[in-house]
């Protein structure tokens, strides 16, 4: 019986032991995952996204940890507009930052209406980068019905007019999810920006021009985590 007894006790210790090493090296990969950001050797130009979620962002502080460029939030669908974005775009390129603005796409609203709330806010400037359209929400729960080539056509509605105001081709931000639904990265000829912590994406089946590699970068500019992006050397 005090064999057994022994064995049990040594058992649990082996498996204390074990458990304690999980949980090292999960608090250890978590840590990383949160701090890393792609080397610089292999990928000289990385940014971050921001927008009003991110809460206050310190744009001079982006810019001594290494941002080149900040992809700035400016609006959604038809009327949502970032309260943030003047302020944001002013500050960034007060830092020395390229700045460029996002849409958030929202297939179950008219690509004209939208397209006239982009205008409104986002100035017409030859410095800017070119615009990116955000492709997530997907047209499953529209009021009215959108067929997939209904969401492919407006889209395109949407590209042509923000287009002829930037003078710029877009960048289309896809999703995954977005992207096996409607599959629209080769259907539509423009620069892809994809989504992917620490891995390289490669659901679009055709090259990215930008990256988020990590989707919640701890940094000493804000309180909270921010999206990390990269340039396809």
């Amino acid at each position: 019986m005090a064999g057994k007894g022994q064995n049990r006790r040594i058992w649990l210790r082996g498996t204390a032991a074990l458990l304690l090493v999980a949980i090292v090296a999960g608090a250890f990969g978590w840590w990383h995952i949160r701090h890393w950001q792609p080397p610089r050797t292999v990928f000289a130009m990385q940014g971050v996204q921001i927008g009003n979620d991110d809460g206050d962002v310190d744009i001079k502080a982006l810019k001594a940890i290494g941002a080149n460029f900040a992809y700035i939030d400016a609006s959604a669908g038809a009327f949502a507009r970032d309260p943030d974005f003047s302020r944001n775009l002013d500050d960034a390129r007060a830092a020395g930052l390229q700045v460029g603005a996002v849409h958030r796409y929202d297939p179950c609203q008219p690509a004209d209406r939208q397209a006239a709330n982009f205008v409104t806010v986002v100035p017409r400037d030859p410095k800017m980068l070119p615009p990116a359209v955000e492709l997530a929400q997907l047209a499953n729960d529209c009021p009215v019905r959108v067929s997939d080539a209904a969401v492919e056509s407006e889209l395109m509605t949407f590209l042509n007019e923000i287009e002829t105001h930037t003078g710029k081709a877009s960048l289309l931000k896809i999703s995954r999810g977005f992207e096996h639904r409607y599959h629209l990265a080769r259907a539509i000829d423009r620069n892809l920006w994809l989504e992917g912590d620490r891995f390289q994406p490669d659901y679009a089946g055709r090259p990215w021009a930008l990256w988020t590699a990590n989707s919640a970068l701890e940094t000493t500019a804000g309180d909270k985590p921010l999206r990390w992006v990269v340039v396809q050397p």
